[in-house]
């Protein structure tokens, strides 16, 4: 009696995921965490609006979903100035991501990325075959647009990845230094913008591109400003000959009824964005300064977290976190040196982050207790 009988390629691959879900930790752990503020999700949570449209919908979930996404691929195109050709919507970036890599990348192709960026992408790169070359970030900052472009033109990468904002650190470009840098993409690659985080960057982060441009496709999604993590609604902006060319290989039906409703009342509610991103605001002020209170210092942030340096090597952020999480605080931390001598803290609410400003403390104090001992 056999098994099944995997690709050469599934066999070379490990069985780990990009990310320890917090369910999976407090289930190990036996309890649950006092603040959940590692995941980057919206704590202010979705719309009224789309809470309400979502309540109308469940009664119609008995019927698949428009797999043309209609209503909410026209919202989508007017929001960012395009036609209804230039978007396709996906569960997820990270469901977009896995479409896009699966339309271009082929075993062996080179694929550029940042050392220690979005470790998703990587993961479904490496699942179709390609070949990564990682570029560091620059000084030891943000990602580097130039640096990236430049391994692309030596590599003959068919993709570059590229966020901004920026995960793990909360960095960014503006939008003209990213226009300026369009023309030295190679012919014959693409360049993916990742911006996840666009809706918390400062005015002008988004830079000015021609959706018909065949040089660039942009990502976005509804999981981090709009609070809708959970249902996983993603989209993307691109030339409609590669936006058509998705359709060739997604599930038609991979969007449910509900998440296409509530993305949809979500985007029409542009007073609950602004009040997230006030308190979002507020919310970084405040870790900022608990992380001062504790000799540590928080790094800039145009996105929804704020990531702390703790002054040593990864070893001693490890144990940071480690020791954060025994307390209950659920944060997370970057993979790769010399971004790894961080943690990285979600916004979280008031109570949030009274827990983080009572813990962080006696963490540290554990920490240093031990490397002393």
């Amino acid at each position: 009696m056999t098994g099944p009988r995997f690709t050469r390629l599934a066999e070379t691959l490990p069985t780990d995921v990009p990310f320890v879900g917090p369910e999976a930790q407090e289930r190990k752990m036996g309890q649950p965490f006092r603040a959940r503020i590692g995941a980057n999700e919206s704590v202010f949570g979705p719309s009224p609006r789309a809470v309400e449209a979502l309540k109308a919908e469940a009664a119609e979930v008995w019927k698949y979903a428009d797999s043309a996404n209609h209503d909410l691929i026209r919202a989508l195109a007017e929001d960012m100035g395009a036609r209804p050709e230039n978007i396709v919507v996906g569960p997820g970036i990270d469901g977009l991501l896995g479409v896009l890599v699966r339309l271009l990348i082929e075993p062996g192709d080179p694929v550029v990325t940042t050392l220690g960026a979005y470790p998703t992408f990587n993961y479904h790169v490496n699942g179709f075959g390609g070949t990564l070359h990682k570029v560091p970030f620059a000084a030891d900052e943000r990602e580097d647009l130039p640096a990236l472009l430049d391994r692309a033109r030596e590599t003959g990468a068919k993709l570059v990845y590229f966020a901004n904002p920026d995960n793990p650190m909360g960095s960014w470009w503006s939008g003209e230094e990213i226009a300026a840098q369009l023309d030295r993409i190679p012919e014959g690659t693409l360049l993916l913008l990742d911006e996840a985080y666009v809706e918390f960057g400062p005015a002008g982060t988004a830079p000015a591109i021609d959706p018909d441009d065949p040089r660039v496709i942009r990502m976005r999604t509804f999981s981090k400003a709009h609070g809708l993590a959970g249902l996983r609604v993603g989209y993307a902006c691109g030339a409609p000959g590669l936006i058509r060319a998705f359709d060739k290989v997604r599930d038609h039906f991979g969007m449910n009824r509900p998440a296409q409703v509530a993305a949809l009342a979500s985007l029409n509610d542009r007073v609950w964005l602004e009040e997230v991103r006030a308190g979002v605001a507020k919310a970084k002020e405040r870790i900022a300064k608990i992380a001062a209170a504790n000799g540590l210092t928080a790094l800039p942030s145009a996105t929804n977290f704020v990531t702390i340096d703790c002054g040593g090597d990864g070893a001693f952020a490890k144990a940071v976190l480690d020791a954060l999480v025994a307390r209950g605080v659920f944060v997370r931390m970057p993979f790769d040196a010399p971004q790894n001598r961080c943690i990285r803290v979600s916004c979280g609410t008031p109570e949030d982050l009274d827990v983080l400003a009572e813990m962080l403390p006696l963490a540290l104090a554990d920490v240093r207790e031990t490397a002393e001992g």
